[in-house]
């Protein structure tokens, strides 16, 4: 089946809003997605040229007529003795930021520089951290650290993100030591959370004590640990060295160490990443059957539990090449879903990971980091060539995908059991910002009942482990802070998501975060007014910019930015999985 984008071709203005709406054709197919189906994207050209191998030391370029392009990004990563240098330094500095190396370089430590956009003259400069919560899952004290971090170094609230992480904003230079010191001794992290690297591991936030959910749960913290980078540069950066380890499980540490079939630096300090990591950024997510609340084909690999008849794990479809990010008007950029790449037992699903990322590593493009996800890899060679050189580094043959049932969005939101006489509820939270009132009673809650939580892919929460002689109080406690049973809340809101955009992401076009309660609000007139039930709604889905960090492109409705006040609208409802 063809995947393709059109392109902008109207615009309408509405009477009463300076908001501008372009149409844009989204994801298109040509009948409604067959999960196994093929999808292909526009074909990327890929030159022998652009492409080099990942290297495990720093190496002189050889004398050749043609010397392979790299982006800058490239040669930061090569010169900086695995990501210390000069961020090691910079941070040191009595500026209020860092220079264009070190601003690359942070990044794999889980931080972005920004400034405030909207301040005129001098730029006021601070810090995102993103932690790292493989599958969502935030102990106890994890939570009241970040909660504590959040009044004392950030701008007083929490955001949830649509890969289960918080998201600190506001972190100025000088404390940023101090902030990531203080997640690292208190059962978090920040690695990998941006970067070149393998990004949070999704996986079903609901603390379900099933087979299948159990082993997902597992699975993906097995991928996370093997994914994670092994040469310090984290610990050296931030609590100048001292290691803050949790044991691994041992298939998790001889996955890594197993050189078999090529994929290791045999004495590289990464034996996995090299001195240059990957191309781009690369997201995971793993599942159950009919569970698609990880937006399983928008990852660059999609992970499904496959059990028997009586419910037992025993191995693994593995979906390939999804991606979101685009650049407006230029039609060789675009989002892709996954595509099937096979199925492999449940023992060999770590080294079928590590086969896949190092194909990644070793093919995906260097040269422009617009191309570098492996999406565009993928669409280049086709299914079958990049199937062959996976198979190259795993060691064997893929098996045939098995079939799967339709796909469902679960949402988790309300009181559920969780199978061992618990309960858990999730609660909506807009957008992800925990703040106000809300966040003062989330951490009365939290604090006085001991419960451990769940971020969920939809920027909504999850409390763990409530006796049930707790339900009470908890819901009138919560409801009195705005946070409702999700009867009570207008399901536009309910499944609605944007990003932060305005006033501190250097990448917005126009604002998500606080433009999406108006835009709620008139498409809510919009369907009173032609007759649709309140029960009714759609996926609403809105972005500051191409880049889709809130998943527009899988949106019923999407609303992209691009421009001031200015969308284009994704028409993409034929392409939900769910």
């Amino acid at each position: 089946m063809a995947t393709s984008f059109g392109t902008a071709t109207s615009t309408v203005i509405p009477a009463d809003s300076k908001i501008r709406l372009q149409s844009f054709t989204g994801l298109k197919s040509s009948h409604s997605i067959a999960f196994t189906t093929n999808l292909r994207g526009f074909p990327v050209p890929f030159s022998a040229h652009s492409i080099i191998r990942a290297v495990s030391t720093p190496v002189k370029p050889e004398t050749t007529t043609t010397v392979p392009k790299r982006s800058k990004v490239e040669i930061f990563k090569e010169q900086s003795n695995f990501i210390r240098y000069p961020l090691n330094e910079e941070i040191l500095t009595d500026t209020p930021n860092i220079n264009e190396a070190a601003t690359q370089l942070i990044k794999f430590h889980g931080s972005y520089q920004q400034y405030n956009r909207e301040e005129r003259g001098t730029r006021s400069y601070s810090f995102m951290l993103r932690t790292k919560n493989p599958g969502g899952k935030v102990p106890n004290r994890l939570y009241l650290t970040m909660d504590d971090l959040a009044d004392q170094f950030g701008i007083g609230t929490l955001r949830l993100t649509t890969r289960q992480t918080f998201q600190l904003h506001g972190v100025l230079k000088k404390n940023l030591k101090t902030v990531m010191s203080t997640i690292i001794r208190n059962m978090g992290s920040t690695l990998g959370a941006c970067g070149d690297l393998n990004r949070n591991v999704l996986a079903p936030a609901a603390p379900l004590l099933t087979k299948e959910y159990l082993f997902a749960q597992e699975t993906a913290d097995n991928i996370a640990a093997l994914l994670t980078p092994q040469s310090g540069f984290y610990y050296d950066v931030w609590v100048d060295g001292e290691r803050f380890m949790t044991s691994e499980p041992p298939e998790v540490v001889q996955a890594r160490n197993d050189n078999s079939h090529g994929t290791n630096f045999p004495d590289s300090p990464e034996p996995i990443y090299g001195t240059q990591f990957l191309p781009r950024k690369f997201k995971i997510a793993v599942t159950v059957p009919t569970d698609n609340s990880v937006d399983i084909l928008t990852n660059d690999i999609g992970v499904v539990v496959i059990s028997d008849k009586n419910g037992e794990p025993q191995g693994f479809n593995i979906y390939v090449g999804g991606g979101m990010g685009r650049t407006h008007r230029l039609e060789t950029t675009f989002p892709r879903l996954g595509e099937p790449l096979g199925y492999v037992p449940k023992g060999d699903i770590l080294y079928a990971i590590k086969a896949i990322v190092a194909t990644q590593r070793d093919h995906g493009r260097r040269d422009d980091r617009k191309y570098s996800r492996m999406k565009y890899l993928i669409s280049s060679w086709g299914i079958e060539k990049f199937r062959s050189a996976v198979e190259q580094y795993y060691g064997k043959k893929f098996e045939p995908f098995h079939e799967l049932p339709e796909w469902e969005f679960k949402s988790y939101l309300g009181w559920h059991e969780q199978g061992d006489g618990a309960l858990f509820c999730g609660l909506h939270v807009d957008n992800g910002r925990i703040g106000g009132k809300m966040k003062k009673t989330l951490r009365e809650v939290i604090e006085k009942y001991n419960l451990n939580v769940r971020i969920t892919p939809n920027q909504n929460l999850i409390l763990c482990d409530i006796r049930s002689a707790w339900r009470h109080p908890i819901t009138t406690v919560l409801a009195q802070a705005g946070l409702l049973h999700p009867r009570y809340v207008d399901p536009l809101n309910l499944t609605a998501m944007a990003c932060p955009a305005f006033p501190l992401c250097p990448l917005a076009i126009t604002e998500a975060e606080r433009g999406i309660p108006d835009i709620l609000k008139r498409i809510r007139a919009v369907f009173e007014k032609v007759g649709l039930k309140y029960s009714e709604s759609v996926v609403i889905r809105i972005t500051g910019c191409p880049n889709g960090c809130a998943r527009p492109y899988m949106a019923e409705l999407g609303l992209v930015g691009d421009g001031p006040n200015s969308y284009q609208v994704v028409q993409s409802s034929d392409m939900m999985p769910f």
